[in-house]
């Protein structure tokens, strides 16, 4: 190889080097400047104790009580629910399988389920008789946003095709003006 192929090969490398290093570079400095914002964000509050988040700290206190005396009364319920979807899964992964006893099980764990159910829902709506009108409201806004009945997060916006698309669809079905 002459000389002029040795230079063109090294600039090439050069060139190349220097491209890997500002890919290296700029990779880090967004892997670190985003790193710290992911890690920081809030966790969504939606377990069923921060539904009073709008009420005084003494009722946030009574409903907590409330909860606690529920979740303490369904224990067994909820042990009985754990038992039996352990059995279902033992069942499912059984050599033989029998429909009927997994149908048993599941009916079994099901009736657990809901007398837990009944027991926590039973507690929340104790503590809403004892609210005022006002405090009742807040209380149904803060369980639109936690518990098992929070409502799913608004969908996102329509794109524009879409939007527009829907315009000419609507302005198409309304009576022509003559």
């Amino acid at each position: 190889m002459s000389g002029r192929t040795w230079k063109i090969l090294l600039a090439g490398s050069f060139v190349l080097n220097v491209f890997l290093l500002g890919a290296i570079a700029g990779g880090a400095y967004q892997w670190f400047a985003t790193h710290d914002k992911i890690v920081r964000a809030p966790q969504p509050r939606t377990a069923l104790r921060f539904a009073t988040d709008g009420l005084s700290p003494e009722r946030q206190k009574q409903f907590m009580a409330a909860l606690k005396a529920a979740r303490r009364d369904g224990k067994d319920d909820a042990r009985a629910g754990r038992e039996g979807r352990h059995e279902v899964l033992a069942l499912l992964a059984a050599p033989q399988f029998d429909r009927v006893a997994l149908d048993a099980a599941l009916q079994h764990t099901r009736e657990a389920d809901i007398a837990l159910r009944t027991e926590v829902e039973s507690s929340v709506a104790d503590f809403a008789t004892t609210l005022t009108p006002d405090e009742r409201v807040k209380f149904a806004e803060g369980l639109k946003q936690a518990g098992q009945w929070r409502e799913p997060p608004p969908a996102p916006a329509k794109g524009k095709r879409a939007a527009s698309a829907e315009a000419n669809e609507a302005a198409s079905q309304e009576p022509a003006s003559q």
